[in-house]
């Protein structure tokens, strides 16, 4: 029911040279309940028409002076916007149907008409054209969705930025490999890294220094995947200097569950009260 009332309601341009033609289609429409039915005789204005009251179906005569049915056509898909160019052409020629159709028409109506099948092929016609209108609208509002939901995850990402280098030194994250791949802070300089050097840290001489045992549970929470709250690790520095750290971190998962890295904030605590 609420599809054939939105259909009643289309809007409709008839376009034919011939009052009589114009006529018949006025009063069958009207009979079938169609109450946005509008008309000319004047091809040359039907853009000019159709861009201000963006009809849902144009019956299109064929055979017309000044334009003819195919020059309309043309004159539509150059001038408007809209993908979907909802055109039935009227034609009393058979070898018209086809060049019709390749002209960008979406069905033909022959003449004499025959009131069923008219009545039937608009109908058809206005109920895909309603159904095309409710896809672009709805693609519409999925596309700005889409672009609210993406604003929202990176103001998101920035704020959480911004808290966690509020609340401390620094914030990293690594892949699943181990590698640094975001380091946000003077973690580098704390722990004597070179850029280069960000992959397979642990392996590097200047890395020496570290509590071997300390350093052991961390990486035996990082193999079980397991979220670590404020533990401390202590380094000893060559010149006998001794440097004492806080990180918290937990693993992160893509959408399937595949484990893909760990991620967390560190903090100095050496000269700190």
């Amino acid at each position: 029911m609420p599809m054939t009332v939105d259909i009643l309601k289309a809007r409709i341009l008839i376009v034919d040279d011939q009052i009589a033609n114009v006529q018949l289609l006025e009063q069958l429409l009207a009979d079938a309940g169609y109450s946005q039915v509008s008309s000319t005789m004047k091809p040359e204005e039907v853009c000019t028409l159709h861009r201000k009251d963006a009809f849902d179906l144009i019956l299109l005569d064929l055979q017309m002076p000044v334009m003819d049915g195919f020059q309309v056509m043309e004159a539509l898909k150059a001038n408007l916007n809209d993908d979907y160019l909802p055109v039935i052409v009227l034609t009393a020629q058979p070898g018209h149907k086809l060049r019709a159709l390749q002209a960008g028409a979406k069905d033909f109506i022959s003449k004499p008409f025959d009131l069923v099948e008219v009545k039937t092929r608009i109908s058809n016609m206005l109920e895909v054209r309603l159904l095309y209108k409710k896809l672009a609208d709805f693609n519409r509002v999925l596309e700005a969705t889409v672009a609210e939901r993406t604003a929202e995850l990176c103001e998101s990402e920035a704020r959480y930025r911004s808290l966690t280098e509020l609340a401390s030194d620094w914030y990293w994250e690594q892949d699943e490999s181990g590698c640094f791949t975001k380091v946000s802070g003077p973690v580098l300089d704390m722990l004597g890294l070179q850029v280069e050097t960000l992959c397979g840290e642990s392996h590097r001489p200047e890395l020496n220094g570290w509590d071997q045992a300390e350093r052991d549970k961390l990486l035996e929470s990082v193999a079980k995947r397991e979220p670590f709250i404020e533990r401390v690790l202590h380094r000893q520095n060559a010149n006998g200097s001794r440097q004492t750290f806080q990180v918290s971190g937990e693993p992160m998962f893509n959408r399937v569950g595949r484990y893909v890295g760990y991620r967390g904030i560190g903090v100095e605590l050496t000269t700190r009260p």
